[in-house]
């Protein structure tokens, strides 16, 4: 019989090291490393049945691309449509789409919705808890007025038992809830672990590319709001999906920020409802709940998120400091907000070196895109003055740091969706302007960052 083995694995990438160090050698985490005992692998008994194919779902061969069988990818729906959008136009057969976010936000309701949803529309489903029993779950189903007849539950934490069974079920999809309480009897260390959830993710990947079948996995994530585990989770699988939003407000954001199948940071509106989540048909709608009258501060920025335009009001107060000038932003990148104040008073003549800087998006959502720069900085020019722009003026566009208002994508499409709004006066590069005029609608378009702070402070004064 072969002799234990002991290591340390460091707890954030993985690596064994032969003997306790205060900092990973591979990641260069600091008092990451824990002891592990490594026994002997045990025989697969319960490995299911998986062909000649590899992990990718062939064989190992050689050939020319354009002697490939291409096949037409085959899509399932979810029976609900914001979550369709985020996958792409449906879930793909045979992908395996991780799903995270902060506990309590949703994850496990709307994939119980959409278990129940697929297996009454024909689509074989299968749930798999391993965090709850098998009553609270037909609980939950119960509070939501799920359908329950057609959908199939199990209580398993085995991925050897839980591919066998898939396996013998054969379900179209199947859901995982959750991958850090499940564990392969090929480690020995407990589930949650590096190792168990690498392994673990691996093979159920490796099933699904052979089989078919369709996995929906549930990931935690940690107090930085990244997923829990090794980094190299998020390479396996097809789909990242992540949830936005604060738990105590009733609406809920799914963004994509992995699809193999589909456009990249696509963004699911979702409102939480007693009876679960319900899909949002016009996101611009909530996140556009302005006062009955124009105050400093507010201004609305024409936004791209995936494959649709958004439109999101920004607001920004800027205030004397009482000591240390502070910068807060909330649904940006701070960095990228120093950045923009630096420019500001560079090339704007806005100072705001002793004050207290604080920019917030409206509705909890998170805007990555550079194109919200303009409408960032026009809050600010708007608070610090004490202007308040007319509620009819929406802005996009990127801003340079020598002071040039740069064009950004999909300029057209952001454009038709302001003017469906009812906004008559929109601010927007030169780049981005329209061929010819819009009846009713005053199209500004800049170049440089002081003729847009004059132009909107033009129209702040035609306002008063």
């Amino acid at each position: 019989m072969s002799k234990v083995k002991t290591v340390y694995r460091c707890e954030q990438c993985g690596t064994d090291h032969p003997k306790w160090a205060g900092q990973c050698t591979d990641c260069g985490e600091w008092n990451c490393l824990t002891e592990v005992s490594i026994a002997p692998a045990v025989s697969h008994r319960a490995q299911p049945k998986m062909g000649s194919g590899g992990y990718a779902g062939q064989a190992a061969s050689i050939t020319t691309l354009n002697k490939v069988t291409v096949s037409r990818e085959s899509r399932l729906a979810t029976g609900i449509g914001e979550f369709d959008r985020v996958l792409g136009g449906g879930l793909v057969t045979g992908s395996v789409v991780l799903i995270g976010g902060d506990p309590g936000i949703g994850k496990s309701t709307i994939l119980l919705q959409t278990a129940t949803h697929m297996a009454a529309a024909n689509s074989s489903a299968l749930y798999v808890t391993g965090e709850e029993s098998l009553s609270q779950v037909a609980l939950r189903a119960q509070r939501l007025d799920l359908p329950t007849d057609q959908l199939k539950v199990m209580a398993e934490t085995c991925v050897e038992r839980i591919c066998d069974i898939l396996a013998h079920e054969r379900p179209a999809v199947a859901i995982l809830d959750s991958i850090q309480t499940l564990y392969t009897e090929t480690l020995q260390s407990a589930p949650g672990g590096v190792s168990q959830i690498r392994e673990s993710a691996a093979l159920l990947t490796r099933f699904a590319k052979n089989s078919g079948t369709s996995l929906f996995i549930v990931g935690h994530v940690t107090k930085e709001g990244s997923l829990a585990g090794p980094r190299v989770l998020e390479h396996m699988v097809d789909c990242v999906l992540y949830f936005e939003g604060q738990s105590d407000s009733r609406f809920r954001m799914i963004r994509a920020v992995k699809n193999r199948f589909g456009a990249v940071n696509e963004l699911g509106v979702f409102g939480m409802t007693d009876k679960g989540l319900r899909e949002v048909s016009n996101p611009s709608a909530i996140f556009l709940s302005r006062y009955d009258e124009a105050i400093p501060g507010s201004i609305v920025v024409i936004s791209r998120e995936g494959t649709r335009p958004l439109l999101v009001e920004v607001q920004a107060l800027v205030d004397d400091s009482q000591g240390q000038p502070r910068r807060v932003a909330l649904g940006l990148d701070q960095n990228r907000l120093n950045m923009l104040l630096a420019v500001m008073h560079r090339h704007g003549g806005v100072q705001t070196s002793g004050q207290d800087v604080y920019v917030n998006i409206v509705g909890g959502l998170k805007i990555t895109e550079t194109g919200s720069d303009l409408a960032v900085l026009l809050a600010c020019a708007s608070s610090i003055r004490g202007k308040a722009l007319p509620q009819q003026l929406a802005v996009f566009g990127e801003v340079g740091l020598s002071g040039e208002i740069r064009p950004v994508p999909n300029g057209q499409e952001r454009l038709k969706e302001a003017i469906k709004h009812g906004f008559k006066h929109i601010i927007l590069p030169r780049g981005n302007a329209p061929q010819s005029p819009i009846p009713g609608v005053n199209i500004i378009s800049v170049a440089r960052l002081h003729e847009a702070l004059t132009e909107a402070m033009n129209l702040s004064e035609e306002l008063t």
